[in-house]
């Protein structure tokens, strides 16, 4: 048995170099996309900013349907209606994914009117925008209640018809925020990191679930409404990122299997700097690139 383990051991090391040397030919030589034309998509949060340039995508990869949640009938309604025109059936529900006996009743209504979901795209979220001391006790609430617990309640609801099938993909609409925070957004931060911290969890669980699949992205700031105002000292240097392209970004690496996301690649550079650099050291990158004072201009949607 101990002749067995230090044979183990010894070959880790090289285990960890073949699955380095695989990801590096990856790079140079994707594997073939996966075909996403039988897919049912569901999209959180999917009647406006990048939740509807997601449908726009996945109508564009021929996803067989595509069901929209949202709190708001009329942006609902309107993608749904411009899906529909791209030649992808496609359908709405009114839900807060922060109630979960709502997500529960709503999900069994899709089940029985559009039939199973292969592809669960959690994309709905919150901002409060206020430091921990000026903000209101429901409304830090609220950014928890959807931006993770949210995630909870829907990828139980769907999930296991998922694990049944051997064919599904739950992906997430992180930020990176979730592993590099922001003053003035306390709310967002804390429920995007523990919305990460679900991610990682679930994609380790899932590894012995052939055909489930997970994808979490983590995009930098997004010109959307939900963070209008907010401000980055260097826009020529860090260019906020259109809508349309964190949605096909997405899409693609849904196509791929790829199980993490960072937008843009740049962003590997700011994980690293935060695991060798000193704290004082990262306090002053902070400083220089005005991520202290960004959201002293928001006034974002909630």
């Amino acid at each position: 048995m101990e002749c067995r383990a230090l044979g183990s051991l010894l070959l880790f090391p090289l285990h960890m170099l073949y699955l380095v040397l695989k990801a590096a030919v990856r790079l140079v030589r994707p594997p073939r996309p996966r075909d996403l034309s039988g897919e049912t998509v569901l999209i959180t949060g999917g009647g406006r900013g990048i939740g509807r340039h997601l449908a726009h995508e996945f109508a564009k990869q021929r996803a067989k349907k595509i069901i929209l949640w949202g709190r708001t009938e009329k942006c609902l309604k309107e993608t749904c209606e411009e899906v529909k025109m791209m030649g992808t059936e496609c359908h709405y529900f009114i839900c807060d994914v922060g109630n979960r006996e709502e997500v529960y009743r709503q999900a069994k209504a899709v089940r029985e009117k559009v039939g199973d979901v292969t592809i669960l795209v959690n994309n709905a979220a919150v901002v409060h925008g206020k430091s921990l001391m000026d903000s209101d006790d429901d409304a830090l609430l609220k950014s928890q209640h959807v931006n993770t617990l949210g995630q909870f309640w829907t990828t139980k609801a769907f999930l296991p018809r998922m694990m049944e099938l051997q064919n599904g993909h739950i992906v997430c609409l992180n930020s990176i925020l979730s592993l590099s925070s922001i003053p003035g957004a306390i709310d967002y931060c804390t429920s995007k990191a523990s919305s990460f911290a679900f991610m990682e969890s679930l994609t380790l669980g899932l590894l012995d679930c052939p055909g489930v699949h997970a994808t979490t992205v983590l995009p930098f700031h997004t010109s959307t409404e939900m963070f209008q105002g907010m401000k980055v000292r260097f826009p020529n240097l860090f260019p906020s990122l259109k809508p349309e392209t964190v949605a096909r970004k997405t899409v693609e690496a849904v196509k791929l299997n790829q199980a993490i996301l960072l937008l843009p690649w740049t962003m590997h550079l700011l994980v690293i700097l935060k695991s060798i650099l000193p704290t004082a050291a990262l306090e002053e990158i902070h400083r220089f690139s005005g991520s202290y004072t960004c959201m002293n201009t928001f006034k974002g949607r909630t």
